[in-house]
């Protein structure tokens, strides 16, 4: 089994930190700079970006935040929202990001994948598939945040995103997302089936256990959590320990 992650979310609206259930309903937390470095601290793993407005408004304000980010915390950062072009791209991995993740212009664009993977290296292009269930065995997949409906099974565009170059997949459950009462383990059981990239479960962890069942059961390489960081309900030494119990490997906290 390759060494699980923890990856720290972190969904950005301006200058703050933001926190939502179903990714709505937007609670302000704070400075993401202090929760980069608190997290950082903890030994995440990996920092994940999320300018949540970016698709909305078609801008993306988040490269300062990275850029800030870049000279105090050490581990990879990822970027996502806002970003359609491979300039774009290049921005943010100038501001400091190492990989970036993209839903809305992939779902408009599917070419966009391979371009970017042809450009900066499979291992930077992360596919973002924001998940609904729609039926009995049937998930569709989002675009701008939750808000937008695709048409699109989603695991079918997982992957057909993985054929276009994706190098990893960050699957979020909206219908889980901030709930903490768990995560979809049946679409993520699905996807890690289908595909042989690293798989980023996102949506619903609220324990260590959920966490870990995302990986154990459900085959998931990393989870990006947020809601049970955020709040102080777990810090990721804690969580890190109960895959450590699982024997799952994981890189040792700070």
């Amino acid at each position: 089994m390759p060494t699980a992650r923890v990856i720290a979310r972190l969904d950005v609206k301006g200058p703050n930190l933001v926190k939502g259930i179903h990714l709505e309903g937007l609670r302000v937390m704070g400075d993401p700079q202090q929760f980069a470095r608190r997290y950082y601290a903890e030994g995440a793993d990996e920092i994940l970006y999320v300018d949540i407005v970016a698709s909305l408004y078609g801008r993306n304000n988040i490269l300062e935040v990275v850029r800030r980010a870049a000279e105090a915390v050490f581990v990879p950062m990822t970027v996502e929202g806002g970003l359609r072009t491979i300039e774009d791209v290049r921005d943010a991995l100038r501001s400091g990001a190492d990989k970036v993740a993209i839903n809305t212009a992939a779902v408009a664009r599917p070419e966009l994948v391979r371009e970017i993977s042809e450009a900066f290296g499979s291992q930077c292009m992360v596919l973002s598939i924001q998940t609904k269930k729609i039926g009995p065995d049937r998930w569709e997949a989002y675009t701008d945040n939750g808000r937008e409906r695709t048409g699109l099974d989603a695991l079918d565009w997982a992957c057909r995103g993985v054929e276009l170059g994706a190098g990893e997949l960050l699957v979020t459950s909206v219908d889980h997302e901030g709930t903490q009462k768990g995560m979809d383990l049946d679409f993520l059981r699905r996807v890690t089936a289908r595909v042989e990239v690293p798989v980023i479960a996102g949506g619903g962890a609220g324990t260590p256990e959920h966490v870990c069942r995302a990986i154990t059961e459900a085959g998931a390489d990393a989870v990006a959590v947020a809601s049970v960081l955020h709040y102080g309900k777990y810090t990721v030494g804690e969580i890190k320990a109960r895959l450590a119990e699982a024997s799952v490997p994981v890189r040792s906290s700070a």
